[in-house]
């Protein structure tokens, strides 16, 4: 092989190869060495296996995998592949073949192989897939339509969209592109920074891959070949942001058992076979869980009617096989489907409810992997345009620049084309009313007029979704790019920094207007507040008092009468409460509960002035950064929770970092990396990641980038191969 491997300052790898082939084979070799652990966790995650080694706890998710048929998804889309695109197939096996060449190796720098007595297994060439679906089935936040059920359902239709917006469980992004005509150097910019769940090791690996065919610069998946979503060729660069879009339906399903223990579900053309079997989740420390995975016609059933977690055994009597319609938190009597009231009645003993997912490459067989090495080949904005035309899963907004001056921004993925219904809620399946039409939604594009931010916001995607991020960050970012037409790579790196909480107003108003009755010191908190400059500095303990009113206002909203029938917990399974729990509902909606919705003015001014009482009486609130400190998700937490440090931001601000105010300031979403694509000069680029290189504890490039990332600067992107250590070996 010809395959060299260099590194620079900061430990990231730099690959050259003859050919794709042994270059994606590079590619699997070095994460593995690096990220060994990462890799094994995800492909578990992705087979729904991780019980087995983590415990109890991943039973939940284990589950949902399963019943969603990701793993089997993954072989679908392969052969699919195979089929379709042979080359691609073959980079895809290269890149597998190298993660088994490089797994032992690297397991045996990982202390947490040991400490779970977990033995590193083998890639099989559909995990890349796999992984990939695990790690986006959950990113267009279809859960949301369990949450407007359960709105419509106890507090009433007119509310169910009252609490949208953008919610803890969705995830979202900074990007901008900035053409040439507004640069110092004449060359477009593009930068920004993916939101997600914070994750130790980081969810996006910097890497350098180069050939005779390309050489590309950008932030990895762990686990997925090439460079799916932010990279830099030389001669153009893209990124992406969640375009927020709404292409995954819940159904809800009329399913029987007969006599044989199989399985019909009850369709527009009456009652069909639905597939059935059961599959056993080995749980560490505890007993097997045998599960049933069910798939209609629409798609496999995620939710059972006993709330998602036991099967019903084939000779079952009633009590034990059937399940009340109640349990999957639906009224029957509310369905509006045409069937007969024979082909719906649920008093069979043999009959019960369930919820089926249907989402695009478990329709259509396709995950658009063959994008990726189109995108590494790709040389100008229209390069990347064809290439991303065949994408499938998550739908995005995409950005792109060139050396040319080409600019692109548009959205790229699989959007069904059906019922309106099926965006909001959970809908018959024996209606015909909600299938989905041959051809997928056509996608938004929009030129690019000096510059252009995509930030979740409603906007170019808006015809595709239902929920979107508020849009303090887009306007924010547009406001600063608007004031200059000299940025530099440097200048645009301060835009990540940006802390102004532009949220904050609305509250802020209601708190102007609480003058009358207040004790001294709740005067003096709302003197204080009236009084700030609305920035989330690490620093600010006004910051840090604003946060303490903002918890007690939503935790007294959260506890109004008018919300007291969304108190109880929703009757789905634990996977989903992110989506489900009022609190946090009502933590990211507050600027629309404060202005409309069920609680009457008068008790919002009250609640303001209690909340404002409730600080005044209290301990002065530390720092902003004191309390909103990051907490990365970690397959094995770090007893250490001390170590984890202060940040500035906030859910709304450019710099991004999402707490669920009113319960916790910790910090368990933000930016996963930051970059910035110089046109003019691929070295004077920068990107950045929350920890480091390496995914090693002890190794010098473990956490390394920590401290940069917390200051909001960005580590230099090298590409000179002389600047840069041959790992020898």
């Amino acid at each position: 092989m010809s395959i060299e491997v260099y590194r620079d300052a900061w430990g990231v790898p730099h690959l050259r190869a003859a050919d794709p082939e042994e270059l994606a084979f590079a590619q699997g070799r070095v994460t593995a060495r690096d990220r060994a652990w990462q890799l094994e966790v995800e492909r578990h995650r992705a087979q729904g296996t991780t019980a087995a080694f983590l415990g109890a706890a991943e039973l939940g998710w284990d589950t949902f995998v399963r019943r969603a048929r990701i793993a089997d998804t993954a072989r679908r889309c392969l052969e699919r592949l195979e089929a379709s695109d042979a080359p691609t197939a073959a980079w895809v096996r290269a890149y597998v073949d190298g993660v088994n060449d490089g797994l032992a190796d690297g397991a045996s720098r990982a202390p947490e192989f040991a400490e779970t007595g977990l033995a590193p297994g083998r890639w099989e060439p559909w995990t890349p897939l796999a992984v990939w679906l695990s790690t986006h089935i959950l990113f267009a936040g279809f859960p949301t339509k369990l949450w407007r059920e359960e709105v419509a359902r106890r507090l009433g239709e007119e509310w169910t969209e009252l609490f949208a917006t953008d919610g803890p469980g969705t995830a979202g992004s900074n990007g901008w592109v900035v053409s040439g005509e507004r640069t110092a150097s004449g060359a477009a910019l593009v930068a920004g920074d993916p939101h997600r769940f914070i994750e130790a090791p980081g969810v996006y690996q910097q890497i350098r891959l180069a050939c005779p065919s390309y050489d590309v610069v950008g932030l990895a998946v762990p686990g997925i070949p090439g460079l799916a979503h932010f990279g830099h060729t030389g001669s153009v660069a893209w990124a992406i942001t969640n375009a927020m879009a709404d292409y995954q339906d819940l159904y809800r399903e009329r399913l029987r058992r007969l006599p044989d223990g199989g399985v019909e579900a009850l369709g527009p053309e009456g009652w069909t076979p639905a597939a059935a079997h059961t599959e056993t989740i080995e749980v560490a420390g505890g007993e097997p869980v045998v599960i049933e995975v069910v798939e209609t016609d629409r798609g496999p059933v995620i939710i059972d009617g006993d709330g998602g977690q036991q099967a019903p055994s084939a000779d079952s009597d009633a009590s034990d096989a059937d399940a009340d319609a109640s349990d999957t938190g639906t009224d029957v009597s509310d369905t509006d489907a045409g069937a007969s009231d024979a082909d719906t009645d649920l008093s069979d003993t043999r009959a019960w409810e369930a919820v089926s997912l249907r989402y695009p490459p478990r329709v259509t067989g396709e995950l658009g992997f063959g994008v990726l090495p189109a995108l590494l080949r790709a040389r100008t904005v229209g390069d990347v345009d064809a290439a991303v035309d065949g994408w499938v899963e998550p739908v995005n907004v995409l950005q792109a620049a060139d050396t040319r001056g080409g600019l692109l921004h548009r959205v790229a993925g699989h959007v069904p084309v059906r019922d309106r219904a099926n965006s909001l809620r959970i809908v018959p399946a024996w209606d015909r009313t909600h299938d989905w039409a041959p051809e997928p939604a056509p996608l938004p594009r929009a030129q690019v007029g000096g510059h252009a931010v995509m930030a979740n916001a409603r906007g170019l995607a808006a015809p595709l979704g239902i929920e979107f991020a508020p849009p303090h960050r887009a306007a924010r970012i547009g406001e600063l790019l608007d004031a200059s037409a000299e940025w530099t790579p440097e200048s645009t790196t301060a835009v990540h920094r940006d802390t102004d909480n532009p949220s904050a107003a609305r509250l802020l108003a209601v708190v102007e207007r609480a003058a009358d009755g207040l004790s001294p010191a709740a005067s003096a908190v709302r003197g204080r507040l009236l009084g700030w400059d609305r920035r989330m500095a690490a620093e600010s303990t006004d910051a840090g008092l604003y946060a303490a009113v903002r918890g007690a206002v939503v935790r007294r909203l959260a506890g109004h009468e008018a919300f007291a029938a969304l108190r109880e917990p929703a009757p789905y399974p634990e996977l989903f409460r992110p989506w489900l729990a009022l609190g946090p509902r009502v933590a990211f909606a507050l600027e629309t509960l404060l202005t409309a919705g069920p609680v009457p003015v008068g008790d919002v001014d009250r609640i303001v002035r209690e909340a404002l009482e409730e600080v005044g009486a209290g301990e002065p609130p530390a720092a902003w950064g004191v309390t909103h400190r990051l907490a990365p998700w970690q397959a094995l937490p770090d007893a250490d929770d001390a170590q984890w440090p202060g940040l500035a931001g906030d859910h709304d601000c450019v710099l991004s970092t999402s707490s669920v105010p009113g319960w916790t300031d910790r910090s368990a979403r933000a930016s996963a990396a930051r970059y910035v694509w110089d046109l003019a000069d691929r070295e004077r680029s920068g990107w950045i990641v929350p920890f480091g290189a390496s995914g090693v504890p002890g190794d010098a490039h473990h956490r390394d980038q920590l401290p940069l990332w917390l200051r909001g600067e960005l580590a230099p992107v090298t590409t000179d191969w002389q600047n840069l250590t041959k790992e020898q070996g």
